[in-house]
């Protein structure tokens, strides 16, 4: 490795030497005084991974003199200490892994060489469904539910636990992803023995769910990417990102009696997202954090993907430690986070010099009221005094065209007259329903789910504590949740269950119908399980406005539950309160909640504990002991987990009945010798979009469709149409992916202009088919595929499935106007050559139809020389026989990038690389 700038130092402590590159060495140099914690943090990952190859002299430079207003355009690769996966989105990944070592065997290596380079953890926590609720057997029912429809990915991701190295499965009802993160697996300072020498480090990561900046609350530098991303982590590779903008954000002061830390994220979101970070780093600061405990931070930083921001870090300081020290922490650990970061300059001091931003934003706490956000978004904050107002406006919009075709319906009917205007009546329906256990009438602004849900709260004592404190003063006075409730607590570990208990407010929680239904992302996630069966006859034969509230980070339209169309993210106490209440059209300031057995009124204010009671419940009932207990025998899993049947093989025996994992293609027919790029001759058009095509548009996602390419794969397997699960949970299978690469139903191919959704129109025949269909029928005539793509192709969130379906549909190469910077990268990575118009020209100008034969030249035998700056010429014949020849600018910005390019991906690249590694060390010790 280099060290250009001489920054390798030593740390002596506690009679043991630690070795660390020193940022402040730097200051020869340059002034790094006024750059923020997270610049500072790059900078560090260039300096521990100078290569003179992926990271040169000039990117540590790049960072170190980092002006606060340059817009990003200089990339630097960044190399995280760890990965962090969860369940769905991890188990492609494990799969790629797995479908490596049967290629390294192929290819006469050692198939135990396949392991993943830096450390993974994937916690299972996606797949748990609210089935049961308000019973003492609602978390053994769903967790046996969840089994039983998991069982193929369980098994697999099992074997992967024993076969690999450096990973490690959290199982099943242990805990969200985050939160076992933030309490036991982040070190915030990371250390190892290289040849035996103790180096020290950030703890840094990258995760493939959005909500991995949870841990930027501890001080630990993580965001979320796709998959493609993570595996070349996994497999040591760097990640490639622009030298980001960084926003300040100064809080001051300390939240006030009966706010919470759900009102300050619901307040900071809003600010954010009117500001505008996409893209950006936000960074908080200021005398402020003093008074803000790290499950605060944690809940602020985890909804950076809800404000847009790639990441939301707090600094390393006393509070950070007081967290370790809590969460049970070694002593001698917690000493080596402290001085580190101090000789780093990492630590944050009260009254320090304030670094320099891209902009600032700035909170006085005291200013924070309670507050919800929805319908629809997170960031629609609204002040708790407005709820019910704002509530009856939008349920008088959404009534809007029900009343008016109701009304026409009766004018039809009876002759009468439409009333308009200020005389329209603010219709409100109420519907008699029976169930086996009460009789009600569910109107317009019921509350029928209110769930403590999600990482965003549940990680968070004094909110949870809130609200058991609130369960125990409404069940003392006799209060009763409505009958038409869908109540769930799902907590974000089993500590959260302990300290509830501890406290004797679990009991109360219970009484209200707030069991424990698992461990794990449920109703955040869509996952709220159905609505019984009449309460759900009722929504859907009136079309009911009913809502939702939970104390979850997403809200959009559809996630929560079909039929629910309004729904609301607040704390924890206001879910309980709002279940008590059991609708929206309530103001919770001024009117009751219900009234005691006497028959007294009783009010939100009644309920709600003071701050000290909370405090004083979080000192005397959470405790180090707590953590430490829990966290003792992680691994083991519950006797479910223990109970499933592994193979303790080298290579993973695939089952071919399977339809979850599947051994993926990508290393069919490969050799040691990666084949020289090729020029791409009369290929034919795949797909053909405008502007602004989205990784949704072209990644499998959601509810798989009966009619679908996908559901006909299915049913041909013997699956039930109501035993399909979702595309989610089938990424380890890339027949159904495959089918599913361009089946949006809102896309729009401009090759089958009367259509919406996967079709296309195959061009020898001249016949609209399925895009899948089409792709095989040109596959099986040898047939090579592109995709032509507007401005901005591949927004949205890094899904790796639209880069692998992409691959799987034979598309050789995608030519549009620009890309979004993590999609083109991800083409790569999968062998897919990025190509961009060139002079301002576009297909439209061009006169491109897209039913031309294309043929691209310049690819032939390209070296890394040729980064940032090769030209194709690219040919587009008629079948007329006229021709259209223009250049083109092939994407393809880093040697690194070229490498893989020519490797025919990423993953063909690091086993070759794996490979001759091996056989090089053979022959030295011959």
């Amino acid at each position: 490795m280099h060290n250009s700038f001489d920054t390798l130092s030593e740390l002596k402590l506690n009679g043991e030497s630690y070795h660390y590159h020193s940022i402040q060495r730097l200051s020869d140099w340059f002034d790094i005084s006024t750059l923020p914690f997270a610049q500072k943090i790059l900078l560090e990952n260039l300096l521990r991974h100078e290569d003179g190859e992926d990271i040169c002299k000039s990117d540590i430079e790049l960072v170190a003199t980092w002006n606060p207003q340059d817009e990003p355009a200089n990339e630097i690769s960044f190399t995280p200490s760890r990965v962090l996966l969860q369940d769905f989105t991890g188990v492609p990944s494990v799969v790629d892994l797995a479908a490596m070592r049967d290629a390294i065997s192929d290819l006469g290596g050692d198939p135990s060489q396949i392991n993943p380079l830096s450390p993974v953890d994937l916690v299972i926590d996606h797949s748990v469904q609210v089935d049961r609720f308000a019973s003492k057997d609602a978390l053994e029912f769903n967790s046996q539910r969840e089994f039983e429809r998991n069982k193929e990915r369980y098994e697999f991701l099992k074997w992967g636990q024993s076969a690999f190295q450096n990973f490690s499965v959290v199982p099943p009802a242990t805990g969200i992803v985050h939160q076992v993160n933030l309490e036991y697996l982040a070190k915030v300072v990371s250390a190892k023995e290289v040849a035996g020498k103790h180096f020290i480090y950030p703890d840094t990561l990258v995760g493939t769910d959005s909500h991995t900046t949870m841990i930027n609350g501890l001080g630990v530098l993580g965001w979320g990417v796709g998959g493609i991303e993570a595996e070349a982590a996994m497999l040591g590779q760097p990640i490639s990102m622009l030298v980001p903008q960084t926003v300040g954000f100064r809080l001051t002061g300390r939240l006030t009696e009966a706010t919470t830390a759900t009102d300050l994220v619901l307040t900071v979101v809003k600010m954010l997202r009117d500001y505008g970070v996409v893209g950006k780093f936000v960074e908080f600061f200021g005398d402020g954090l003093d008074y803000l405990p790290v499950a605060d931070r944690a809940t602020i930083a985890n909804m950076a993907p809800e404000y847009g921001a790639t990441c939301g870090l707090f600094p390393i300081d006393d509070e950070t430690l007081s967290y370790l020290r809590l969460s049970g922490r070694s002593d001698d650990h917690i000493s080596l986070v402290e001085h580190y970061a101090k000789a780093q300059g990492f630590f944050r001091q009260t009254g320090q010099a304030e670094a320099i931003y891209s902009g600032m934003l700035e909170l006085d706490m005291t200013e924070v009221v309670p507050s919800l956000a929805g319908p629809k978004r997170p960031q629609d904050k609204i002040a708790l005094t407005d709820a019910k107002k704002e509530f009856i406006a939008v349920r008088n919009q959404m009534n809007e065209s029900r009343d008016l075709e109701e009304s026409v319906d009766r004018f039809a009917n009876e002759g009468g007259g439409l009333a308009m205007g200020s005389e329209r009546l603010e219709f409100s329906q109420k519907v008699t329903v029976k169930t086996t256990d009460a009789e009600f009438e569910l109107g317009d602004g019921a509350v029928v789910i209110a769930a403590i849900t999600s990482c965003t709260n549940t990680s968070n004592p004094a909110v949870m504590l809130c609200a058991g404190l609130l369960a125990r003063n409404a069940v003392a006075l006799g209060l009763k949740v409505k009958p038409w409730v869908k109540t769930s607590m799902a907590p974000g570990s089993k500590v959260v269950t302990n300290y509830l208990e501890n406290a004797q407010v679990l009991g109360d929680l219970e009484a209200l119908g707030f069991h424990v239904v698992g461990y794990g992302c449920t109703t955040c996630i869509g996952n709220s399980g159905p609505l019984a069966d009449e309460i759900q006859q009722a929504v859907s034969d009136h079309d009911l406005v009913v809502a939702s509230v939970l104390s979850g980070n997403r809200n959009f339209e559809g996630r929560i539950h079909p039929s629910v169309k309004t729904n609301y993210l607040a704390s924890p106490p206001l879910v309980v309160a709002y279940a008590l209440a059991g609708r929206m059209d309530i103001d919770l300031y001024n009117q009751p909640l219900g009234v005691d057995q006497h028959g007294k009124e009783v009010y939100l204010k009644d309920l709600w504990p003071s701050s000290k009671e909370i405090q004083e419940c979080i000192k005397e009932h959470i405790t180090a002991d707590i953590f430490i207990q829990n966290y003792a025998n992680l691994l083991e899993g519950s006797e479910q987990w223990k109970a499933i049947p592994t193979s303790e093989s080298d290579r993973y025996p695939w089952d071919e009945d399977s339809t979850y994992i599947k051994n993926p293609p990508y290393f069919t027919g490969m050799s040691m010798e990666a084949s020289a790029t090729a020029d791409i001759k009369d290929a034919r058009c795949l797909v053909k979009v405008g502007d602004s095509v989205t990784t949704d548009h072209i990644s499998p996602a959601g509810a798989i469709s009966k009619d679908s390419p996908a559901g006909r794969y299915l049913q041909q397997q013997g699956v039930k149409v109501a035993s399909f699960n979702s595309y989610g949970s089938r990424r380890g299978n890339h027949q159904v992916m495959v089918r599913g690469t361009f089946a949006n139903v809102r896309l729009r191919n401009q090759l089958a202009p009367e259509t919406e959704g996967g079709w296309t129109l195959h061009m020898p025949t001249k016949t609209v088919m399925s895009i899948y269909q089409a792709s095989m029928q040109y596959q099986q005539d040898n047939t090579s595929l592109l995709v032509l793509g507007g401005k901005q192709y591949g927004t949205g969130s890094s899904r790796d499935w639209a880069a692998k379906g992409t691959l799987l549909l034979g598309v050789k190469a995608v030519l549009a106007e620009s890309f979004e910077r993590i999609h083109r990268s991800n083409l790569i990575g999968m062998g897919v050559v990025p190509l961009t118009f060139m002079n301002n020209d576009t297909a439209e100008l061009l006169g491109i139809t897209g039913h031309e034969s294309f043929s691209i030249s310049g690819l032939k035998n390209i070296d890394p020389s040729n980064a940032g700056k090769l030209e194709v010429t690219v040919v587009a014949s008629s079948n007329e026989g006229q021709a259209v020849s223009f250049r083109a600018l092939a994407r393809l910005d880093t040697p690194k990038e070229i490498e893989y390019f020519k490797h025919g991906g990423i993953l063909q690249y690091v086993l070759r690389k794996m490979i001759a590694s091996k056989q090089n060390i053979n022959q030295q010790v011959q």
